[in-house]
């Protein structure tokens, strides 16, 4: 399935569907009774109060260039911090061909923030060696992430809190190794800080708080669009861009670039696409006085 904004068209290519913790873990800030049947199922399942995420990469056509943002978890990778995600194999590739995009048609990669999520299709398997997928992309990638990142600059991260966040914190250096360091190597990785201009249609800006170099992707075409990477991950964020995710490195930071990046796309009526977003998947916000709510779903078939 393809929109268009503008001269643009957006495809979706799925990678993984399915439930990622509770939504109180989730979302600690958010109260309980807010997680209603008005969002169910495609976003959290009652039953195990689980909250569901898709994992995605946005195709952007524009200007005769093909875009990805965020590549997901990729096969053949090893994380022990995320156990449903360990040695995954899925039909990615496919799924992009499917849609006409072959790995040599893509030109540019664009990663919003270094997470196993988000970078893990930057880089195949081929011959017990992780190569970049798309051998003729440029990747761009936050320069504030790529330093936090590095396995050497491992003093730099702040101390995790929790055991969960110290498995996470100490499997960076895999993901690191398997999905960033190869397109380094390759001479294929730009990165980039404080904006990035790509072609005429899209601008990169910095987002921080879920990571160091967390960043958004503005779309200018038609009505607009903003590719928001991990700053929203469930629609009760657009009227309650304060709640925080259990991801967020710097909570604080976060909902900060999440009430100016929101705010920002309401003002614009521009639409919102999630990296995480089952269901229709990306959205329109509106100022309802001092509040943001949902306007509309974009046409994507639900999953």
């Amino acid at each position: 399935m393809t929109v268009a904004i503008g001269s643009v068209e957006i495809a979706r290519v799925l990678e993984w569907v399915g439930p990622v913790k509770t939504v109180e873990e989730m979302f600690p800030d958010t109260p309980a009774h807010l997680w209603t049947d008005d969002i169910a199922p495609h976003h959290w399942i009652p039953e195990s109060r689980a909250y569901r995420a898709a994992i995605q990469t946005w195709v952007v056509r524009t200007g005769g260039q093909t875009v990805l943002i965020d590549t997901g978890v990729g096969n053949d990778r090893e994380r022990p911090q995320a156990p449903a995600f360990d040695h995954l194999h899925t039909d990615f590739l496919n799924e992009l061909a499917g849609i006409g995009v072959q790995p040599e048609d893509v030109d540019v990669v664009i990663n919003t923030h270094i997470h196993y999520d988000h970078v893990g299709w930057n880089t195949r398997l081929d011959g017990g060696q992780f190569v970049p997928t798309f051998p003729n992309a440029t990747y761009l990638v936050p320069q504030d992430d790529y330093d936090y990142f590095r396995p050497e600059n491992a003093e730099r991260m702040r101390p995790a809190r929790t055991e969960d966040e110290k498995a996470r914190f100490a499997g960076i250096r895999l993901v690191f190794e398997d999905s960033v360091a190869p397109i380094a190597a390759a001479g294929q990785l730009q990165t980039w800080r404080g904006g990035y201009q790509l072609g005429d249609t899209l601008r990169l800006e910095p987002a921080p708080g879920h990571t160091p170099g967390s960043s958004v992707v503005w779309l200018e075409s038609g009505s607009g669009a903003v590719f928001v990477g991990d700053l929203v991950h469930t629609p009760l964020q657009i009227s309650r861009p304060h709640d925080s995710c259990l991801f967020d490195i710097d909570a604080a930071a976060a909902r900060v670039s999440r009430n100016a990046v929101l705010a920002s796309a309401a003002l614009r009526r521009a639409a919102v696409f999630p990296a995480h977003f089952a269901g229709r998947g990306a959205l329109t916000p509106v100022s309802r006085g001092d509040d943001l709510e949902i306007a509309h779903w974009e046409d994507f078939d639900a999953v």
